[in-house]
């Protein structure tokens, strides 16, 4: 069974930088898409960033030029890197793939346990 490892979560003040990994155990048949989502107490999960089989990313509007998403095939990997923080981006942050564990498989959703990242004025 694939799992996601996520880290480099943490405290850092306003304006700073974390970079969050999430690596996946093992290899599966087919990966769609990874991506990165957050959630506040009492909010649903959001997308915050993500990168599709062929590369192509989606980014949310309210991080898009400080936040940055990239994923290596082969070290199985995803990162995200995020500049500038503010307060608001204070949230559980979630490594999250799509796809099909093998040749016969469904389509399959996989979640991190999360990683904290908290931002203080």
């Amino acid at each position: 069974q694939l799992q996601l490892v996520e880290s480099g979560g943490g405290l850092v003040q306003s304006g700073g930088s974390l970079r969050l990994s999430c690596a996946a155990t093992r290899r599966i048949f087919r990966v769609d898409v990874m991506g990165w989502y957050r959630q506040t107490p009492g909010n649903q999960r959001e997308l915050v960033a993500s990168v599709d089989f062929d590369g192509g990313t989606i980014i949310a509007d309210s991080v898009k030029g400080r936040f940055t998403i990239t994923r290596d095939s082969a070290k199985n990997t995803l990162t995200l890197q995020m500049n500038r923080l503010k307060p608001r981006n204070t949230a559980t942050y979630y490594c999250n793939l799509v796809g099909k564990p093998g040749g016969e498989s469904s389509t399959t959703v996989y979640w991190g346990r999360g990683t904290q990242v908290a931002v203080s004025p």
